[in-house]
């Protein structure tokens, strides 16, 4: 597995130490040993876990700007694991409203020896502890709805960071909130069977 991640990082132009693979590995086994009886995500090889879940979420890490970010309805950790085993430098949150996930994550991040990270069980509407320079959201739901239950979690300069499949311009039309399109980058996710696309938007 480990061959099979370096050639994806190599394809991805990802640079990580090894200490940093071997983190990603680790989650990947403790994702698949946890799924058999939690079923915490529908992928259920390993192998394609690297692909849909690992790389997919790698690819972000060069747009993130910033040091604090939130990680909404994270499920099983994602994006946010591999993005803060990528960035050890900055502090995420991850949030989910079902406890499954986030024992899972609390698990993970003990037996991996992630330190900057914090599993929060919650709904994402009632979650107003901190601010945050990004708000990171994956296979969420509409843009809308994100921006709609995430308002309040941005700081002045804070961005959302919707990963989104294909891009629909029609859905940042339907946005009620006041909101900017900063930016779309289509991402590259090595073996990946269609597109991925990041929607980068701030607050008016």
């Amino acid at each position: 597995m480990l061959a099979k991640l370096d050639r994806l990082l190599g394809q991805a132009g990802i640079a990580l130490s090894d200490h940093q693979k071997q983190q990603l590995v680790g989650f990947v086994k403790l994702l698949d040993k946890w799924n058999k009886a939690y079923n915490l995500t529908s992928v259920r090889d390993p192998n394609e876990m690297l692909v849909k879940h690992i790389l997919d979420s790698l690819v972000v890490s060069p747009y993130l700007q910033g040091s604090h970010f939130i990680d909404v309805g994270t499920g099983p950790g994602l994006p946010g694991i591999p993005l803060a085993i990528a960035n050890p430098d900055k502090q995420f949150v991850l949030l989910d409203s079902l406890g499954k996930r986030i024992t899972f994550i609390r698990n993970a991040l003990r037996e991996l020896g992630i330190s900057n990270v914090t599993a929060v069980l919650s709904r994402v509407e009632v979650y107003q502890e901190h601010q945050f320079d990004g708000v990171l959201s994956r296979a969420f739901a509409s843009l809308n709805d994100m921006v709609n239950w995430c308002y309040h979690l941005p700081n002045e300069q804070g961005k959302f960071y919707a990963l989104k499949g294909l891009y629909d311009e029609a859905e940042i039309a339907e946005v009620t909130k006041p909101i900017q399109l900063v930016d779309v980058v289509k991402l590259n996710v090595p073996e990946l069977v269609g597109e991925r696309h990041l929607v980068l938007l701030a607050k008016e």
